[in-house]
């Protein structure tokens, strides 16, 4: 790769860091996890930047890698593995105290929570249309799927969601 182009690629990945490490976290709902699946994309970005730099919407192509790397990531057998601590984590507080955590964060902590609880393919189509802010169609050609299966599982993805919420807060009642 020549410096130029070197230079180019540099640029271009400080300026869409920000976003793609925010959209991993929100697949891999693990910022440890979601540093791995950017870097490997940002890996495979750089082998075929001489490529990628000449498409109209390098971005959504950038955007597909990083999906997919995260669907590769998921299916290797350690990505299900429990794993082992020296100590076991404190439980956390059955009642948050009054203006310790801000709602709107605490809000979005369950959201997280819900949907790490989704499948992944459902995941992957409701972070793209409602948090990255895309439509169907780029939707479905960066998850590889058609525009009728991003409806299906945008409205199975929701309805799932509706759904743990209703269970969350009927369990949150009865306690």
């Amino acid at each position: 790769m020549k410096a130029a182009e070197e230079r180019e690629f540099r640029d271009y990945v400080a300026a869409r860091l920000p976003a793609l490490r925010r959209s991993a976290y929100l697949l891999c709902g693990d910022r440890h996890a979601a540093d791995d699946v950017v870097s490997v994309a940002l890996g495979k970005l750089f082998r075929h930047w001489r490529r990628v730099s000449r498409l109209q919407q390098p971005d959504a192509y950038v955007r597909k890698m990083l999906v997919h790397a995260w669907f590769d990531e998921r299916r290797r057998p350690w990505w299900r593995r429990e794993h082992a601590t020296a100590e076991l984590p404190e439980p956390a507080p059955a009642v948050e105290p009054a203006g310790l955590i801000d709602t709107t964060v605490a809000e979005r902590l369950h959201l997280l929570a819900l949907l790490e609880r989704l499948p992944a393919k459902r995941r992957a189509v409701l972070v793209l249309r409602f948090l990255d802010d895309l439509g169907i169609e780029e939707t479905a050609e960066i998850v590889g799927c058609s525009p009728g299966t991003v409806k299906t599982h945008t409205a199975r993805g929701l309805a799932d969601l509706r759904a743990l919420l209703r269970a969350d807060q009927q369990a949150e009642s009865a306690a």
